[in-house]
């Protein structure tokens, strides 16, 4: 993950007043919210005042900052970040990872994948292994560089316009939450320029938009509709494991279950 880091100490004041017009809230709404006066939310955006670190905690909880932004933030200020805070983090980073590996294993026989905030493969159950190689997945590490870019697999997803609009809106919206995410704007930038992907993304939706988007393969003969659940890990202040993600494939049809039984 790369995040802008070098930020110099007197940077603090102009971020909190980006992320506060960001969030269209008044200083004296911050203040509330933070527990903080509305005069030192005033001198810390100008300068007069220095956060402490309890300040910058208080102010990014109140403002739902992404916990790499609350980084970001405690670095302008001249902190160290909370994600470098170790004393915690390997016991819950082995609870996070069996829990991980549980949900992927009980998700058979669909498919269930862990991945990072731009998709980036972590892990995969069985299902989701076999599947991709059947559907024509290459194996590399980023899901949306593979459905996105020409080959089998795109060929092989019938509405892949409207797959990839969906796609697209959702890393463009996970890139708004964290304007100094340089990883995030590269992928962006470079899945824009995928052929057809542009007009993917302009093109106007033909039929009103379903609740919930399906993804059609045709496969060896066979129709087949999904339909995704992605699960966060909640109320993270750690920037690794706020990162995390869990998509599983669930189908959207009877023809979809008794394929996927078949392979049980």
């Amino acid at each position: 993950m790369t995040i802008l880091m070098n930020r110099p100490q007197d940077a603090f004041g102009p971020l909190l007043k980006s992320w506060r017009n960001r969030r269209h809230v008044s200083q004296l709404d911050l203040a509330m919210d933070a527990g903080l006066s509305q005069r030192h939310i005033s001198f810390l955006e100008t300068g007069r005042s220095k956060p402490s670190r309890y300040a910058v905690r208080q102010i990014c909880e109140a403002l739902e900052m992404p916990a790499a932004e609350h980084d970001v933030m405690l670095v302008s200020a001249g902190f160290a970040p909370q994600s470098t805070d170790a004393s915690w983090n390997a016991d819950v980073r082995a609870a996070v990872d069996a829990s991980i590996d549980h949900v992927l294993i009980s998700h058979e026989p669909y498919p269930a994948v862990s991945i990072d905030r731009i998709w980036n493969l972590q892990k995969a159950n069985q299902s989701a292994q076999k599947f991709f190689a059947v559907v024509g997945g290459t194996g590399q590490p980023n899901l949306l560089r593979d459905l996105l870019s020409p080959g089998v697999l795109r060929n092989n997803i019938r509405n892949w316009s409207e797959v990839t609009r969906a796609l697209f809106r959702m890393l463009d919206l996970e890139v708004a939450r964290r304007p100094h995410d340089k990883d995030g704007k590269d992928l962006l930038e470079e899945l824009k320029s995928f052929p057809d992907v542009a007009d993917a993304i302009d093109e106007r939706p033909k039929d009103h938009p379903a609740p919930v988007l399906s993804i059609e393969f045709l496969i060896e003969g066979a129709e087949l509709k999904l339909f995704s659940l992605i699960a966060t890990i909640g109320m993270s202040m750690d920037a690794t494991l706020d990162d995390l993600r869990i998509e599983t494939l669930l189908p959207a049809d009877e023809q979809t279950r008794a394929w996927f039984k078949r392979y049980e």
